[in-house]
């Protein structure tokens, strides 16, 4: 059935919204779901436990998660003043809309039809049916019965248009003493919390007095304290044949940190292997790798680019490149090009002609695999990364949100929406991004960057003495990096630490000869006026300090 509402068309047999002028408009499959279950009750004010309870029946999520898809549907549907959707205060929400409902046409379906609908084709047409105030609830029944739905009534399932995602109960991690038992219940939640983040998969509530448990699979973990460190280790069980299918052992320094920050770290640490494990099971019917050739030719080209020369770069070029011509829809082979290509670009190993036409198909690339595993976080990481380094700052914003759609504990994710947020002007968002990958620490080996990303975003305010720490602190896990040595520069020379300023300053310039104003700053494409006023500031400081212009 084709179900039109305020200009909008939700086709259910494409599992699709369009918009006034005929476009597609995405929205997450549950987000799909809840627009159908509004529809079907058009007129009547839907509870918000009855929404909980509809979309995430035996899950552990709080309202928050219903409050993200009302608004996601409320700017899809351009309903910015509520009318639409209409919250009732004290009861729950109700779809204000006139709805129509009709049988799918030859123009409207891209499929062959069924000897079936042949038939129907030829018989009378079918009745529209016009729902407006009480009439509601029978166009409701009547769409059910001319689409057969009406037994169980599935328009009230989450999963109309698609399977049921797999479920995952997460066991009480076990711990001895009273303070591990605490803090093991602690990160017990977290992770289940974080885990009901994830979009396509359910956390169900176990109950340690059944025999059996309806989840597809199992968390369980046991939590250890030594006098440096928490030890935490898990493993996933796959329910059907109690197999152990993953395992992490997760290792948190305890040292001058305030234990709530260490439990999100503990949850973080193994909260992170674990999506990237849950998102690997659900593309396991996906293409992925044809052969172990292509992971060979991976391997060589990223060991290759791994030593900078542009003859290495070259070579490794050319081999994803024959790789790929053998298997075109390889995304490790088209993910592994793209990010070469980007790295030719940065490190201005083209032509500047031949590095337009290499960013061009690099996005082509990564464009194709993301329409193969739409939902793959490697792929995904990809796209976030490519967009932020073309400066594409708003787009990469989505994507990299998507990237947390699916791990809400990657720090990486994070660091790249804290990077786009930055040329943007929203320095307060883009240190709040910071910090909050510095809170989950994931993984560690990145650390370095996003304590920079802070450090910069206080640059950004004007707020120096707050920046040291941050600047200081990503240099001690990095010293080579000549750019954070210049950063640090920058905001000894207005804190009027002069002396401290040029020690930085040179010792920049030694890791990174040849560096001016004008070249230490990213391109000034796609950015907003306050990021070019804060820059030139920051610019202003490094002439004082004694950096060259050009």
């Amino acid at each position: 059935m084709l179900i039109r509402f305020a200009g909008f068309e939700l086709d259910q047999q494409r599992a699709e919204l369009r918009g006034p002028g005929g476009e597609a408009i995405k929205l997450r499959q549950k987000t799909l779901d809840m627009l159908a279950l509004f529809v079907a009750n058009a007129g009547r004010v839907l509870a918000k436990r009855e929404l909980m309870e509809t979309f995430w029946p035996n899950v552990h999520v709080g309202e928050g998660s219903l409050f993200q898809c009302i608004n996601e549907l409320r700017t899809a549907l351009s309903d910015e003043d509520h009318q639409i959707i209409k919250l009732v205060y004290g009861r729950g929400y109700l779809f204000n809309a006139e709805v129509s409902i009709e049988p799918l046409s030859a123009a409207t379906s891209p499929q062959t039809p069924s000897p079936d609908a042949v038939v129907a084709a030829a018989a009378p047409p079918v009745k529209t049916w016009r729902r407006r105030g009480p009439v509601a609830l029978a166009a409701v029944a009547a769409l059910c019965a001319v689409i057969g739905l009406a037994i169980a009534a599935p328009i009230f399932r989450p999963d109309i248009f698609t399977r049921r995602p797999p479920a995952i109960a997460v066991m009480p991690i076990a711990g001895a003493g009273v303070d591990v038992a605490e803090t093991a219940a602690a990160v017990t939640t977290r992770l289940a919390d974080g885990l009901a983040k994830i979009n396509k998969l359910r956390v169900v509530t176990p109950d340690p007095a059944a025999r059996t448990t309806p989840a597809d699979f199992v968390l369980s973990g046991e939590l250890h304290k030594t006098e440096r460190s928490w030890e935490l280790r898990a493993r996933l069980t796959r329910t059907a044949d109690r197999e152990v299918i993953w395992t992490e052992p997760v290792s948190v320094a305890i040292g001058d940190t305030d234990l709530g920050l260490q439990q999100s770290r503990l949850a973080a640490g193994l909260g992170h292997p674990l999506a990237l494990r849950i998102n690997e099971l659900m593309h396991a019917g996906a293409q992925t790798t044809a052969d172990d050739t292509a992971k060979v030719v991976v391997e060589q080209a990223t060991a290759s680019i791994m030593q900078t020369t542009r003859e290495r770069f070259m070579a490794a070029q050319a081999m994803l490149e024959k790789a790929l011509a053998d298997e075109p829809n390889n995304t490790d082979l088209q993910l592994a090009l793209a990010a070469l290509q980007l790295r030719g670009i940065q490190l201005v190993w083209y032509s500047p002609a031949d590095a337009a036409a290499a960013e061009k198909n690099a996005k082509a690339l990564l464009e194709r695999a993301l329409r193969t595993k739409p939902n793959s976080i490697p792929v995904l990481q990809a796209y976030c990364r490519f967009l932020n380094a073309t400066n594409e700052f708003v787009e990469s914003l989505v994507a990299c949100a998507r990237t947390l759609a699916f791990d809400p504990w990657d720090g990486m994710a994070l660091y790249h929406i804290g990077l786009s947020q930055l040329p943007l002007g929203r320095f307060e968002d883009a240190l709040a991004t910071f910090k909050q990958a510095d809170r989950l620490d994931t993984p560690p080996v990145s650390r370095w960057t996003w304590l920079l990303g802070a450090g910069v975003s206080y640059l950004m305010m004007g707020r120096d003495g707050e920046a040291l720490p941050w600047l200081e602190r990503s240099i001690a896990i990095t010293p080579a990096s000549g750019r954070s040595l210049i950063l640090l520069a920058a905001a000894y020379q207005r804190l009027g630490r002069t002396d401290e300023a040029h020690a930085a300053l040179t010792q920049g310039l030694k890791l990174r000869p040849g560096s001016t104003v004008s070249n230490v700053g990213i391109p000034t494409k796609n950015v907003s006026a306050a990021y070019m006023e804060a820059r030139g500031r920051i610019e202003q400081a490094l002439i004082e300090a004694g950096l060259p212009e050009r």
